[in-house]
């Protein structure tokens, strides 16, 4: 049986993740801040599951978090970096810079810093990465700013690793999806709920579950195929026009 390690598996793709791989037959290990969730999650999926609970920006908690695996958990065949999180909309100009921060510390700072420690296991066991990247990655508007910019670098990053993991049969994917409807806009806006059902209202928006399957079947493909990068959007979701400011 192979384990996942999966962060931020206490909401929308993180949690969908962690279901999706337990029903294909995966065990799981998954990280996340809300210790209720976490064990809510747990008892609903059974043993396949262990949980760590603590705030991935914290090396220290990370280390021992590492440390506590049980035998049954501790050799990691897939590691899916899902923890991140947008911080407000405001133009640069006007963003909060303390926002700006925990941005880069949880989507960049973070990420590298589990993917470091498991990468001897996981090129060991010739596993699989799993990187969640954005769209915003790639097609820039206004507000994204700082977190276009860390999705960014995820992607970036994936195909640095890529590059590092030449002939060490390890696969790296980043995953670059569009709008899916999870908590991401409400946790964006400081729990503007409305902001987020005008925001996805109409459009038939993506879903957790929706990027959950696409990251099964990345990882379940053959070990001698490599998904580079995947973007993917609803239908009704294209690219914006160039905005134009006018003088005078």
């Amino acid at each position: 049986m192979r384990t996942a390690f999966i962060t931020g598996g206490t909401a929308g793709i993180g949690e969908a993740a962690v279901r999706a791989f337990v029903a294909a037959g995966w065990r799981v290990v998954t990280t996340g801040r809300r210790a209720d969730r976490l064990a809510a999650l747990a008892e609903s999926l059974g043993g396949a599951v262990h949980t760590l609970a603590f705030d991935i920006r914290d090396g220290a908690a990370l280390d021992a978090a590492l440390a506590s695996l049980p035998a049954d958990f501790a050799e990691i065949d897939l590691l899916i970096n899902n923890a991140g999180l947008a911080l407000g909309t405001a133009p640069a100009q006007e963003a909060s810079l303390d926002d700006w921060q925990t941005m880069i510390d949880t989507n960049v700072s973070a990420l590298v810093s589990i993917t470091r420690k498991l990468l001897p296991g996981l090129v060991a066991r010739k596993g699989a990465i799993i990187n969640l990247s954005s769209v915003a990655a790639t097609y820039p508007y206004s507000g994204g700013n700082v977190y276009a910019a860390t999705k960014a670098f995820v992607r970036q990053f994936s195909l640095g690793l890529r590059a590092d993991l030449h002939g060490k049969g390890v696969r790296v994917t980043s995953i670059e999806p569009g709008m899916v409807e999870t908590e991401f806009t409400v946790v964006r806006t400081g729990g503007n709920q409305a902001a987020s059902d005008a925001l996805y209202g109409g459009v038939n928006p993506m879903t957790g579950d929706d990027i959950a399957e696409t990251m099964l079947w990345v990882a379940q493909l053959p070990p001698h195929l490599n998904i580079n990068r995947l973007e993917l959007m609803p239908v009704n979701q294209s690219f914006a026009g160039f905005a134009v400011a006018r003088e005078g």
